[in-house]
């Protein structure tokens, strides 16, 4: 592929590890050749740098596929997707996931990126609906605005809540920031 055709989330393939365009640039100075500045996230350990290509020079696409799968379980040092067309089970190893775990719930929808049929990463839904399963309770006339206390989901998470909300209560988390953003009636 032609450095003119990168765009943004195009999944290119650098000394053989996998790396997605974050964000892009094409520069044509007045003297010289135009050339393409890119900033590059590393898929597989999620380092992000910059890398620039000289027009007409070209990329090599990514084998990398995206699949929609279902959280099953964990299993010592791996969590197990299930896709629910085929049956097919593909375990990540812990690493992979990251931070996302901690926002994991069986039957949690998530999309698995495989490179050269490996699991190499899994993204998270935006928000995520969870139970609270321990909170203290709010201390009548601390009604400070916009006060928040401590709240443990049903991963093991922590999040801050507001003072209103109780023990057993469903919310909606954002799971890019871990910050509460409403409360759900289930």
């Amino acid at each position: 592929m032609q450095t003119t055709d990168i765009r943004k989330g195009l999944k290119i393939q650098l000394d053989g590890t996998p790396f997605a365009i974050v964000e892009h640039t094409f520069v044509k100075p007045g003297k010289g050749q135009a050339f393409t500045r890119a900033r590059i996230k590393n898929l597989t350990n999620g380092n992000v740098i910059e890398r620039t290509w000289k027009s007409g020079e070209s990329v090599e696409i990514a084998d990398v596929e995206e699949r929609t799968m279902t959280y099953s379980w964990a299993e010592s040092d791996t969590y197990v997707f299930m896709e629910t067309a085929t049956g097919e089970q593909i375990h990540v190893e812990k690493d992979k996931v990251g931070d996302a775990a901690r926002f994991l719930t069986e039957g949690l929808d998530v999309d698995v990126t495989l490179f050269n049929g490996n699991a190499i990463g899994v993204e998270l839904p935006n928000t995520v609906v969870m139970q609270i399963s321990n909170s203290e309770p709010g201390i009548k006339g601390d009604t400070a605005s916009g006060a928040t206390k401590p709240a443990t989901l049903s991963s093991g998470a922590v999040v801050n809540v507001p003072l209103f909300i109780k023990e057993g209560e469903w919310i909606k988390v954002d799971t890019e920031t871990g910050s509460y953003l409403e409360r759900v009636n289930r």
